[in-house]
């Protein structure tokens, strides 16, 4: 994940986690297409109504030019409390939720290492998810205040649907005064505002009023785990300060279980779930029991990510970014350990487990290459050539899809890759392969 050390501000803009957002009515993309806020200002975000079953009012995203203020989601979910009894999910339905039949490829956090937010839409295919981090907290300079009202996202997904994609959001809050900072929980000056801000995600999203994905907190839950193997005794401050979670336990169970509860009641079109970090536990068995007690069977997904840079990154080893021991290159004959069949038999232990499919999230661009390592921008990976050639293996293993994207700077690129990527979203989607 990225260090929250990242994020840089100016008078009008922030870059943070690779995205780029600016206040006020030059809200930017760089080049954003019609349905998002360009550079000239041209179209502020597309207002619908509000959830049904609500006693809210409709919300409205903005006028045009501008992101505009944020609009008030209905409050509630079909006239009722959001239900999250843990329910068993099949990549299908999953799949036909968000408008889709097959195995999905998507993209995204285009704009890591000063590249353009549209990368995604320069293929020439379109692809079936467009993802972008959400960092940082509400009156903190967090995503909340990159644009009037939390309008950031609606940028975002009214261009996604513009592309013919279903935006992605990876909340990424947690990690605002750095990762593996369970202290906060309790802090009320950090809580209060990441509630309001979880509460405002999904209030956008209603205002979308279209399929979305989020994932919930990359690596947290892998921290927290660690920190606590029973989430009963990890106290948050919750139900006081969420007050849609009046009824949840001031611990991670209430935690967990909060996020679905204002995802269901705001948001019931999307899908939500949690992020699974494989050095959580050596177990997997232990790794999902754990996610269930926090309420993840209450969602629709899980996500992991097979590795967050470029294995010849951590193979050059002359990148900050890329200081990790151990092989990361995986044996595409799976015959050497660490090979892509075991990577799998653990995926497909989580989602037997959790009865929920898989989605890799930031898997890198890499090219294959006999030699160790690379330079920057060119550094070695096999994981595009080996998933497009094995989409089946994913799908087996309780795969929903692949959505690909840089999770530092200076890593391989779709501008940098010889066009293998452009070459393999082509081929693919030429015969997209059936969930």
């Amino acid at each position: 994940m990225y260090s929250y050390d990242t994020l840089r501000s100016s008078a009008a803009c922030v870059v943070a986690w690779g995205l780029l957002a600016c206040s006020g009515s030059t809200s930017t993309q760089g080049g954003a297409p019609a349905g998002s806020a360009g550079t000239t200002g041209s179209a502020g975000t597309t207002g619908s109504a509000g959830t049904t079953g609500s006693a809210g009012t409709t919300g409205t995203a903005g006028t045009t030019g501008s992101a505009g203020t944020a609009g008030t989601a209905g409050a509630g979910a079909a006239g009722g409390q959001p239900n999250l009894i843990p329910t068993n999910t099949t990549a299908s339905a999953v799949a036909t939720k968000l408008g889709h039949s097959n195995f999905l490829i998507g993209m995204g956090n285009d704009l890591a290492d000063n590249h353009d937010q549209d990368g995604a839409y320069t293929l020439g295919t379109p692809v079936d998810v467009h993802y972008a981090y959400l960092v940082g907290l509400l009156g903190q300079g967090g995503w909340p205040d990159w644009n009037s009202g939390g309008t950031f996202v609606n940028i975002l997904t009214d261009s996604a649907k513009s592309h013919g994609a279903v935006p992605m959001f990876t909340l990424y809050s947690m990690a605002a005064q750095g990762e593996n900072r369970t202290d906060v929980l309790t802090q009320d000056a950090f809580m209060q505002p990441y509630w309001d801000g979880a509460k405002l995600l999904f209030q956008r999203i209603a205002v979308f009023d279209g399929p979305a994905i989020v994932q919930f907190e990359p690596d947290f839950w892998g921290f927290t785990e660690q920190a606590s193997a029973d989430p009963a005794g990890l106290p948050v401050h919750v139900g006081a300060l969420a007050p849609d979670c009046s009824s949840q336990p001031d611990n991670l169970i209430g935690m967990g279980n909060c996020l679905v509860t204002l995802a269901r009641k705001y948001a019931p079109k999307a899908v939500v779930g949690f992020h699974v970090s494989g050095w959580a536990d050596s177990d997997p068995a232990k790794i999902a029991a754990y996610l269930l007690k926090i309420g993840a069977g209450a969602g629709d997904i899980v996500t992991t990510d097979t590795l967050d840079r470029d294995a010849g990154c951590f193979e050059a080893g002359t990148d900050p970014n890329c200081q990790r021991s151990g092989t990361f290159y995986w044996d595409e004959n799976n015959v050497q350990s660490p090979t892509f069949h075991e990577h799998l038999a653990w995926v497909k232990t989580i989602t037997d487990a959790m009865s929920k499919p898989m989605l890799w999230w930031q898997t890198p661009f890499g090219v294959p290459s006999a030699t160790p390592g690379g330079s920057m921008g060119h550094y070695r990976d096999n994981r595009v050539h080996y998933i497009f050639g094995h989409i089946s293996e994913f799908i087996a293993a309780g795969g929903l899809g692949v959505v690909f994207g840089v999770g530092a700077g200076n890593q391989t690129y779709i501008d940098t890759d010889g066009g293998q990527f452009k070459s393999a979203v082509a081929s693919y989607f030429a015969a997209p392969v059936a969930l």
